[in-house]
């Protein structure tokens, strides 16, 4: 295919739906995953009806039968990956997100977190990377946050400095570390890595009560996704500016 091949990670709503929205204005065809079928086909056909070239994959990320058989689909029908946006997470400890669970937070949630957010991604694109080698200009974009930022939870005087959800932020900071590996191992390829702090943006996770809309918030991914040779790798960014490790 001449179209570039975008795969979405809980593509059937919030910033995943709109990142598919934008990419396939831009040309791209869109692999529209979700854990949940009939979410996911109701994306896609709302996708579909705005003019978008996109289809559903089923793909829940903690399973390894999904991801085994998201690479094998996608190599039988299109035999290349142009872009993975690594977009599925989870946040289960708190509604509040300006307390501190580091004391007494339930392993199993712990755990959980750091499955989804972290483990399973690695395992994800570390399973597509033989597809994404095979495109002229792969992007990797690994949604990460803010609050994954140690040099800024290590500042008082930082407006993230009161919102410590241990497992939430440590999945989201192993993935920044994850983000700079990757880029280094890949340094000799067309192949670029990036993380990104899409914002404080309104969706089912950050609430109303956030100053961002869904359009805004995924403009980050959709720029990285389309960079161009001279683009950035290994990097953490929001709207063009770098954010701090």
């Amino acid at each position: 295919m001449s179209k570039k091949i975008a795969l979405i990670t809980g593509a059937n709503k919030g910033l995943g739906f709109e990142t598919a929205l934008q990419l396939g204005r831009e040309g791209v065809h869109i692999i529209a995953a979700a854990r949940d079928k009939t979410k996911g086909i109701e994306a896609v056909e709302k996708l579909k009806e705005a003019g978008i070239d996109a289809e559903f994959l089923q793909l829940d990320v903690d399973k390894d039968t999904d991801i085994r058989f998201a690479y094998e689909y996608i190599l039988n029908k299109y035999g290349k990956l142009d872009i993975l946006i690594n977009n599925a997470g989870i946040q289960i400890e708190s509604d509040n997100w300006g307390v501190n669970t580091s004391i007494g937070l339930e392993e199993s949630i712990l755990r959980k977190t750091m499955d989804t957010n972290f483990f399973s991604l690695v395992k994800l694109t570390d399973t597509l990377l033989p597809l994404i080698r095979k495109s002229e200009a792969g992007r990797i974009v690994n949604l990460s946050s803010i609050l994954g930022s140690l040099q800024l939870h290590s500042n008082p005087a930082s407006p993230i400095y009161a919102s410590k959800l241990f497992a939430y932020n440590t999945s989201k900071t192993a993935l920044n570390a994850y983000t700079i590996h990757l880029s280094a191992a890949l340094a000799n390829t067309a192949i670029k890595v990036n993380a990104v702090h899409p914002g404080w943006v309104k969706t089912d996770m950050g609430t109303d009560a956030a100053p961002m809309h869904i359009p805004e918030g995924a403009k980050t991914s959709v720029a990285l996704a389309l960079a161009g040779a001279d683009g950035v790798s290994g990097k953490f960014i929001h709207l063009d500016q770098e954010i701090p490790w």
